[in-house]
C-alpha cells in the first residue's frame, strides 16, 4: 500500500554521461528531484539538454552511471530487467510525442495491454479499457486500429493506456508536439483532468513554455543542471 506521505518519485544525484569519439560528455550532473503526490511537474530546457534522457532515467528505460531513483520507496535500478519492468508496470506510465501504438491491435487492445501484462482477465482488462476510452472521446472507436484513427485520437488513446494502470506517476515527453494547436490543447487538458481526478502525478517535458505555465512547478535543465 502507498505511503501518501511519502514521495512518489525521488532522484537523488543522478548523473549521466556519453562518451563522443575519445571525449566523454556529461549530460545531467547530479540531478536531485522530489515529485509529491498528485503533483504536476514541468521540465524545460533547450534541444540536447538531456530532459529526454533524464525521463528515460525516472521511468527506468536507462540507467544512470551515478545515482538513484526511488519510486514509491523501492529503488528503479541495481536489479535486474524483470524488476524494473515489473516496477515500471505497476506504478508509471508514459506518453510519448509519438503514440507508440501497436499497428496491429485495436484502440481497445492497445489501451488493455497494460494490464494483459500483468496477466490480469481478458475480460477485466477489456471492460477497463472500453471505459476509459469512453471517457477520453474514443467510445466508438474501440474496434478501430491505430491506422484508422487520426492524430489527435491516436494522442488519447496512448493517454488512456498511459493511464490504464492507475499509475502513481505519468512521465510525458513531448506529449502534444505531433499535434495541431486545437488536438494539442484537448490532449493536454484531458491530461491534467486525469491527473486530478485519478491523483497520478505528472512529469511532463516540453519546450513549450504555455504547457509548462499549467504545471505546479516549472524546472529547467541547462549544463546538466535541474533548476527551479
Amino acid at each position: 500500500m502507498t505511503d501518501q506521505n511519502r514521495p512518489v518519485l525521488q532522484c537523488r544525484g543522478v548523473t549521466r554521461r556519453f562518451r563522443e569519439g575519445g571525449s566523454v560528455l556529461e549530460v545531467l550532473s547530479k540531478v536531485d528531484l522530489v515529485v509529491q503526490a498528485a503533483e504536476r511537474v514541468a521540465i524545460i530546457g533547450i534541444s540536447g539538454s538531456g530532459k529526454t534522457t533524464l525521463l528515460q532515467i525516472l521511468g527506468g528505460l536507462d540507467d544512470p552511471d551515478e545515482g538513484e531513483v526511488i519510486v514509491d520507496g523501492k529503488p528503479m535500478h541495481g536489479g535486474n530487467e524483470m524488476s524494473k519492468g515489473e516496477l515500471r508496470n505497476r506504478y508509471i506510465g508514459f506518453v510519448y510525442q509519438f503514440h507508440h501504438l501497436l499497428p496491429e491491435f485495436t484502440a481497445e487492445e492497445n489501451v488493455a495491454m497494460p494490464l494483459l501484462i500483468r496477466r490480469e482477465v481478458k475480460s477485466v482488462a477489456m471492460e477497463q479499457a472500453r471505459q476509459l476510452l469512453g471517457r477520453v472521446g474514443l467510445g466508438e472507436r474501440l474496434s478501430h486500429k491505430p491506422g484508422e484513427l487520426s492524430g489527435g485520437e491516436r494522442q488519447r488513446a496512448a493517454v488512456a493506456r498511459a493511464l490504464i494502470t492507475r499509475p502513481q506517476l505519468v512521465l510525458a515527453d513531448e506529449p502534444t508536439g505531433n499535434l495541431d494547436a486545437g488536438n494539442g490543447e484537448h490532449v493536454l487538458n484531458l491530461m491534467l483532468e486525469l491527473n486530478q481526478e485519478l491523483q497520478t502525478s505528472l512529469i511532463i517535458v516540453t519546450h513549450d513554455h504555455s504547457i509548462a505555465a499549467r504545471m505546479d512547478r516549472v524546472l529547467v535543465l541547462e549544463d546538466g543542471k535541474l533548476r527551479s
